[in-house]
């Protein structure tokens, strides 16, 4: 059976205990994975300097280039996966098999991940705002006014516990590579692949191997990283946004409550903003912060609602393998009937209505899965608790609520796509703090640009800016 060690700043590490990744429908087993305590991720942390050091004996330029080959090789190649070697349809068919997403979204996500890599000199071109890159490795330079301009590297490592729901989320640890930072990884329980394949690539490429650590394991592993990294991710559910809430040293990743806002100047023209509003709930199985998990509007609310139902509602079950299967597994299936126990007391409550009831059975239990299928329920008002809820699986609340309160009332919202020709409450929602991501006009929530940041600058988390002055000092006095 295949095994993947960790990867203990480049050099293979087999441990005595092991864990086995299984298959979602079958419960075969698919790899071994050895698994890390705490204290080795707190030994490794301690020597995480030889990481940055690595990646500075080669310049921004280069890494960028290097990263570009990597695109090429995570996209394209057959690479070195534990003791044995990975195609790309291994890849997708193991990452499948082990997640839960269909083939189809686990090669969109693949193309995501390459494209991020392939263009991130562009990427880093806007998330600097054009700083010559050469400035951050060396910690100072002129900006192009006569001003000495300084930024100082918060850490020499990325630290990141990684997800199991969602290959693309990868995007976000990337660009520390070229920027000459190391990384401590700890790949999800279910999703090693996309790490361990991403970090094969930049060694393929040429990237120093000392630069990453890969450190499989429990929670304490994951504890660790985020104990003793000065930097680092964390993904998880709001539970977890809380607790990392205000902590410089960690930046969490949680539900995204993404929204679509309607105006009351095209409300009345909704037909034409359907296929956005259903891609934007259904696209990866509803799998991602950025899927759409309200729409609100002032009007034609219940309209809206029975017509997303009508065209997500009849989604069914598929195998992986199909490339109209549009559902994800839950491979663990507590958190399947967990779930739809949460949606059902949210119905329970007056003024909600599941629009999506006439389409049968919403909880389908299997052996050793279970899925949901798709629902959209209406909201008479924003007071419905199921107005601030996200699940993990194509469910959409459609709330209705006056205009002039929207943005007052919409809370956390990662992506906010407002339908709208009213430019005043376009200048409003550009001042409104609630949303992270704004889209003016027919977007769909799920489509993002990545010239642009996504839940905050990465080089703002990695550096800081700092005044630097240079004076000339004066001859030696002999």
């Amino acid at each position: 059976m295949l095994h993947l060690p960790a990867l203990r700043w480049g050099k293979p590490y087999e441990s005595l205990e092991k864990q086995n990744v299984v298959h979602f429908d079958t419960g075969a087993p698919i790899a071994q994975v050895s698994q890390v305590g705490g204290g080795i991720v707190q030994r490794d942390l301690r020597s995480a300097d030889k990481a940055r050091q690595a990646l500075l004996q080669l310049s921004a330029d280069e890494l960028i280039e290097r990263c570009k080959q990597a695109a090429e090789l995570f996209e394209t190649a057959t690479l070195p996966m534990g003791d044995a070697t990975q195609d790309v349809d291994q890849f997708v068919h193991q990452q499948s098999a082990s997640t839960g997403l269909p083939e189809h979204m686990c090669r969109s996500n693949m193309a995501k991940n390459a494209f991020v890599l392939a263009n991130m000199e562009q990427i880093l071109d806007c998330l600097t705002r054009g700083l010559d890159l050469s400035i951050l490795s060396r910690g100072y330079g002129e900006e192009g006014r006569g001003v000495t301009v300084s930024f100082q590297a918060q850490t020499p490592i990325l630290g990141a516990v990684l997800p199991n729901n969602s290959p693309g989320v990868h995007t976000l640890w990337l660009p520390a590579v070229p920027l000459q930072i190391g990384l401590a990884l700890k790949p999800g329980s279910q999703e090693p692949w996309t790490p361990y394949r991403m970090v094969a690539a930049f060694i393929e490429a040429g990237i120093p191997r000392e630069a990453f650590g890969l450190y499989p394991g429990g929670h304490d592993a994951g504890g660790a990283i985020l104990a003793k990294s000065p930097k680092s991710m964390i993904f998880g559910s709001a539970e977890t946004m809380r607790q990392y809430a205000g902590n410089p040293r960690v930046q969490p990743h949680g539900p995204g409550f993404s929204k679509i806002l309607i105006g009351d100047d095209v409300v009345d023209d909704w037909p034409q903003f359907l296929d956005l509003m259903v891609e934007s709930v259904l696209s990866n199985s509803g799998r991602s912060c950025i899927n759409c998990s309200g729409i609100w509007a002032s009007r034609h609310t219940r309209e809206i609602a029975q017509a997303i139902a009508e065209r997500i509602g009849p989604v069914d079950v598929r195998p992986p393998q199909d490339p109209e299967a549009k559902l994800a597994a839950f491979t663990v299936p507590a958190m399947a009937t967990g779930t739809h126990a949460m949606v059902q007391q949210d119905l329970a409550e007056a003024g909600v209505t599941d629009m999506t009831a006439e389409y049968g059975e919403k909880l389908i239990e299997k052996e050793h899965c279970a899925y949901l299928r798709p629902m959209v329920v209406h909201a008479d008002s924003p007071d419905r608790s199921v107005a601030s809820k996200e699940y993990m699986f194509p469910f959409v609340s459609v709330v209705e609520c006056p205009q002039d309160e929207m943005l007052s009332r919409i809370g956390p919202t990662l992506v906010g796509t407002l339908l709208t020709q009213d430019q005043p409450w376009c200048a409003a929602a550009s001042r409104c703090v609630e949303i992270d991501r704004l889209n003016i006009g027919p977007i769909p929530t799920n489509r993002l640009n990545w010239l642009q940041p996504h839940e905050g600058n990465i080089i703002d988390f990695l550096y800081r800016s700092r005044a630097y002055q240079i004076a000339e000092m004066p001859a030696a006095v002999s």
